[in-house]
């Protein structure tokens, strides 16, 4: 907005409208400047027409919410306005698999386009120096930025990505017949400046032949009234035939909480608290022993990328909720001295 300001400010016939962010020009035109943080602040633009889209930092944004823009994409009938979508950005975010897929991998082949520029594309930069301020950035990071090497990904070693190529699968690809297990992983607190709290995580899955099936992944962050209220409605989603399972914190509030859940919450479900044994890493490492040998498949939906992100980064990354809950409903339906069910 700034630079819009410095450049568009003082021109003759246009305002600027501060509430709104926009500039209005002569002809009646727009520029507006909106915002997309939550995934649901994509409906901000539910009734929009917009002939010109363009992000920034793209990489920033999920994919729900880059295609939900592109259904704003319109004009009225007899208009020769061009429609467009530009975004700019650099490897690396929570839309980095996504943006690889769509404009490098598939790219040209669907009429996406993909320009790439280096550092010493931009002569108005001071190159030297900020190749030193680069410097200082781990290994990953600079080699994105720097390099614009969207190969460069963080890894912690559990999972690896090659794992689950050609593991992807359609919903109606799934099992039927099979115990379904919902496992929860419970967080109710709401990001404030500065802070970056846990995130709830409920993970459905289920076995069948030796091979483990991811098949939906909530996650959120909310207060404790908005996460019961997704959990009530998750469970009314997946149908009574699925068995939803929870972990006790401990101490007596772990058992106030789980016993709050099942006289209200899931009153009704097939609904169990247990407490976890074992640190994260090694309550991970059945899982992660299934998905290297191949057997691990994992249903397409508008979480599966960060899904895997989570996956691949554990355990060093800054999350590692839908990690946990896959670890727990793992042991749900194939711990040890259990077999699963099938109903």
């Amino acid at each position: 907005m700034d630079r819009a300001k410095e450049w568009l400010g003082g021109k003759a016939g246009v305002k600027w409208n501060e509430q709104e962010h926009a500039f209005t020009f002569p002809s009646g035109a727009k520029l507006t400047f909106g915002y997309l943080d939550a995934d649901d602040d994509k409906y901000r633009y539910q009734s929009a027409e917009f002939q010109f889209i363009g992000f920034d930092e793209l990489t920033q944004f999920t994919e729900s919410q880059y295609r939900y823009l592109l259904s704003r994409l319109r004009r009225l009938k007899g208009s020769n306005v061009p429609l467009r979508v530009r975004s700019a950005t650099n490897p690396g975010g929570v839309g980095h698999e996504w943006v690889k897929q769509r404009f490098l991998i598939e790219g040209a082949s669907q009429g996406r386009f993909f320009v790439p520029a280096r550092l010493d594309d931009n002569p108005s930069l001071d190159a030297e120096n900020y190749r030193k301020s680069l410097a200082q950035l781990d290994s990953v990071t600079r080699q994105q930025l720097l390099n614009g090497d969207w190969d460069a990904q963080a890894s912690g070693g559990k999972f690896k990505r090659e794992w689950f190529n050609g593991k992807f699968i359609d919903a109606k690809d799934v099992p039927k017949g099979t115990l379904r297990v919902r496992r929860w992983d419970l967080a109710s607190t709401l990001p404030t400046k500065g802070k970056d709290p846990d995130y709830t995580a409920g993970v459905l899955a289920t076995v069948k032949d030796g091979r483990f099936y991811i098949l939906d992944v909530v996650h959120i962050r909310g207060t404790p009234q908005q996460t019961e209220k997704v959990v009530g409605e998750t469970a009314e989603s997946d149908g009574k035939e699925v068995v939803v399972k929870m972990e006790q914190e401990g101490g007596s509030s772990g058992k106030i909480a789980t016993d709050y859940y099942a006289r209200t919450v899931l009153f009704g479900y097939s609904f169990l608290a247990e407490r976890s044994t074992g640190d994260k890493e090694t309550r991970a490492n059945p899982v992660s022993a299934v998905a290297e040998n191949g057997n691990m498949y994992v249903v397409r939906g508008s979480w599966t990328t960060e899904y895997i992100d989570e996956l691949v980064a554990f355990p060093f990354g800054s999350h590692d909720d839908m990690v946990d809950a896959t670890s727990g409903v793992f042991s749900d339906l194939c711990g040890a001295g259990r077999k699963p069910k099938v109903r």
